[in-house]
């Protein structure tokens, strides 16, 4: 189906919000729209909600879908991500929600074999009502063939550079109990052309909705537990998104692009696009999920 607003799409939205889990992707340029439409409706995603300006196109064959819905949508607005979200999340409360970027692709733990809807449903039996997700960046191993640093089949990530940060309260100055800034991957290796709000690599990419609720521009929710990594008691399940839109940014920005002549360095490898590859590195935790 395809909707010229997001008013257009909510005001009729047929079975789209009746089941979860539904996948929100926000499309920024022409870069691996259909892969990451493809990836996330293989993930197990229910209804996949593509939010693209009309200038932007995708494969016949997934626009043909009952399960895809292109909404029209200005995603390089201020604002217009967190917005389009928080809409979405008071059209479909109860409902188990994941939203990204193209050129971005979810892995969860055994997703090989399970899918989102069989770990979320473990999670939710958890008691837990979001999901941390570590943005881990994808980059291109040679960058003279391709410029724009994309490449599936020449994909590489760090394996080591991760750290965290205990999270203050802002009113407090007090650490947050089970929150914490996370940072790595190229927005360390490269940080003087990264704003300081721009540095965290922690986002909760997975979460349920329900009326109230309230995602802000940096990635974190107004409810605090929905911002914690974990309960107290013990560790719970995380998850990765591998994404090359840091280094697409990288490699457009002017005020970059000259000074990067290549992302490698001693700490590189090539991604296998395989979550135990992620988990034997430490980027997410299978919990008590086994």
């Amino acid at each position: 189906m395809r909707y010229d607003s997001l008013r257009h799409f909510l005001a009729n939205p047929g079975t789209a919000l009746t089941k979860g889990p539904i996948a929100m992707i926000f499309v920024e340029d022409a870069c691996e729209i259909d892969s990451t439409l493809r990836h996330h409706l293989g993930a197990g995603f229910r209804q996949a909600l593509v939010f693209m300006p009309d200038t932007f196109e995708f494969d016949a064959s997934l626009a043909a879908r009952d399960d895809v819905h292109r909404i029209a949508l200005d995603t390089a607005a201020e604002g217009a991500v967190p917005d389009t979200v928080n809409r979405v999340i008071d059209a479909a409360p109860g409902l188990w929600m994941y939203y990204c970027y193209n050129a971005e692709y979810l892995f969860f733990p055994f997703c090989e074999s399970r899918t989102v809807g069989e770990m979320l449903t473990f999670h939710t039996e958890e008691k837990r009502d979001a999901m941390i997700t570590f943005v881990v960046d994808l980059y291109a191993g040679d960058l003279e063939r391709h410029a724009d640093a994309v490449a599936l089949d020449d994909a590489h990530i760090d394996r080591s550079g991760y750290y965290a940060l205990g999270r203050p309260d802002p009113v407090t100055g007090k650490h947050l109990a089970q929150q914490l800034d996370f940072y790595g991957g190229l927005r360390w290796r490269f940080e003087e052309h990264v704003p300081p709000d721009r540095r965290r690599i922690d986002r909760i990419g997975l979460f349920r909705a329900r009326k109230g609720l309230r995602l802000r521009d940096d990635h974190t929710f107004n409810d605090t537990e929905y911002n914690t990594y974990s309960c107290p008691w013990h560790h719970n399940l995380t998850a990765t998104i591998c994404s090359f839109r840091t280094a697409k940014a990288l490699k457009r920005n002017p005020g970059s692009t000259f000074d990067i002549h290549t992302f490698r360095w001693h700490n590189s490898t090539p991604f296998e696009w395989h979550s135990s590859q992620l988990l034997d590195l430490g980027l997410m935790e299978p919990g008590q999920w086994f």
